[in-house]
């Protein structure tokens, strides 16, 4: 961690996140364990700061407004530029069957086997692609829905979230790199936060990882859709 890191954890702004484990009674067993390892992990030791949890310091999180137009508008001028031209191109976001769309998941991840500068893992660069068994969630407190960007019915970028109580965290995002320069990246960011707003009255916090850890193409990249990063104490319930 560079120095002026380090001095700035001690100034970042405080939220406290809570995962809302009791609304899980009532739906799959599955969400339960889902959400108490978000909290775990999260409480785990962080692997560079010895004093401080994994995701204490530095968690990226951009607290939702009221509405879509109040976000739409804070977001940087150039994210809503990206936007706009997907949408002039004929792309729309809309949440996908991940196991509809193995085949335009297999041609995403073999577009390029390297990304932000990092050789993907072998399986994503030979395309094994594996069917996913979550259950579907009966709540809108907690589930693990899957956004695609289409085109003409083909996904061309989508991107995984783990919605737990208060908290959407990004977990995984990929684009076809052939259509990178399109928009498809910023509208997926941007429509998940539509859908956040409209189907998930819970969340509070909207995520994209961790700060620290990002180069600073990719902070300014997190900055641009408002991720900034965070003093997070995380609640397990509300009980």
């Amino acid at each position: 961690m560079k120095l002026r890191d380090f001095i700035d954890i001690f100034r970042l702004p405080r939220a406290t996140v809570n995962l809302m484990l009791e609304q899980t009674t009532d739906n799959d067993p599955f969400y339960a364990k889902v959400v108490k390892a978000q909290y775990d992990e999260a409480n785990s030791r962080h692997p560079k700061m010895l004093f401080a949890r994994k995701y204490e310091y530095g968690y990226t999180l951009c607290e939702l407004p009221k509405t879509f137009d109040d976000y739409f508008m804070k977001i940087e001028a150039s994210a809503r530029r990206n936007y706009k031209k997907a949408l002039r191109l004929g792309y729309k976001t809309k949440r996908m069957d991940f196991n509809k769309h193995l085949e335009d998941v297999r041609d995403i991840w073999v577009s390029t086997p390297v990304r932000q500068r990092r050789l993907m893992p072998q399986d994503i660069r030979e395309g094994q692609v594996r069917p996913v068994t979550d259950p579907p969630s009966k709540t809108t407190y907690h589930d693990y829905p899957y956004y695609g960007v289409f085109k003409d019915e083909k996904v061309l970028a989508y991107a995984a979230c783990l919605i737990a109580g208060e908290l959407c965290e990004v977990q995984n995002i990929y684009g076809h790199v052939q259509y990178q320069n399109d928009g498809l990246v910023p509208m997926l960011f941007i429509d998940i936060a539509r859908e956040l707003l409209n189907s998930f009255p819970a969340v509070k916090y909207y995520s994209y990882g961790t700060f620290y850890g990002a180069g600073e193409t990719m902070r300014r990249f997190k900055q641009k859709f408002l991720f900034d990063p965070y003093h997070v104490t995380w609640k397990l319930s509300s009980m």
